[in-house]
């Protein structure tokens, strides 16, 4: 009698661990790696189309940012720094020539970054085997004068978070700015800034010894900018 009381104190705890385990399964998920979450880019979120990589933070806090202002005299409340590099892009630091840029020279708004990554990814889909993009100045952390006093020529605009530097790829796929517009590799340079004007681009600036086209309203030839196109968008939609 007593074997057969303990032979079911034993089965009934089997049972228990038995379930205990299962709603733990349930409330955890199966055993393994876990599955990455999809999140959605928003406030306090990060990009899950960047990731860690060679241990740089590449993801991106997403804030609701304000461009206030114009462009050349103007500030940005709330902005979104873009991080040092990503799978499709590298920075570039103006000044110093090196990659990658300093983190003040890196934030804009929300939504410019968005429109920015957007190009980035349509023009890889597009062409797989392109070296990534070279992204250079954007605004300073809360916007405001860019001037000389940070290095080089400075920039008459770039003050609220709607301004962007994008280095034409080069021919020979280097991650750095090309020197003379003969480096630059046409057709892919071409590609980007067809497709910042299909994205809304209010202006895309290029140089005058770049051949590069597009709508006249939009697409204008600018001095001292042969190694790259300067974006800049609507301050509203």
């Amino acid at each position: 009698m007593i074997r057969g009381v303990a032979a079911v104190s034993v089965a009934i705890a089997v049972v228990a661990v038995t379930v205990i385990a299962g709603a733990v399964e349930d409330e955890r998920g199966p055993r393994g790696p876990s599955p990455t979450p999809t999140v959605r880019p928003s406030v306090g979120t990060v990009d899950t189309h960047l990731s860690r990589q060679g241990g740089v933070d590449t993801r991106i806090r997403w804030r609701r940012s304000r461009a206030i202002g114009a462009p050349w005299s103007g500030r940005l409340v709330r902005g979104v720094k873009l991080p040092s590099e990503g799978r499709l892009f590298f920075t570039w630091d103006p000044v110093r020539n090196a990659s990658p840029n300093r983190a003040y020279r890196r934030f804009a708004t929300s939504r410019l970054i968005r429109m920015t990554l957007g190009v980035l990814r349509s023009h890889v889909a597009e062409h797989p085997h392109a070296p990534r993009v070279g992204i250079g100045d954007l605004s300073r952390r809360n916007g405001g004068n860019f001037g000389k006093r940070f290095g080089g020529l400075g920039h008459s605009s770039h003050q609220n978070g709607l301004d962007v530097d994008v280095y034409y790829p080069r021919r020979d796929g280097r991650e750095r700015e090309p020197w003379r517009p003969g480096q630059i590799d046409r057709g892919l340079a071409q590609d980007l800034v067809d497709r910042f004007v299909a994205a809304g681009a209010q202006y895309v600036f290029v140089g005058p010894n770049t051949k590069l086209t597009g709508p006249s309203r939009i697409v204008q030839a600018l001095a001292h900018h042969d190694n790259h196109m300067h974006v800049r968008i609507p301050a509203h939609n």
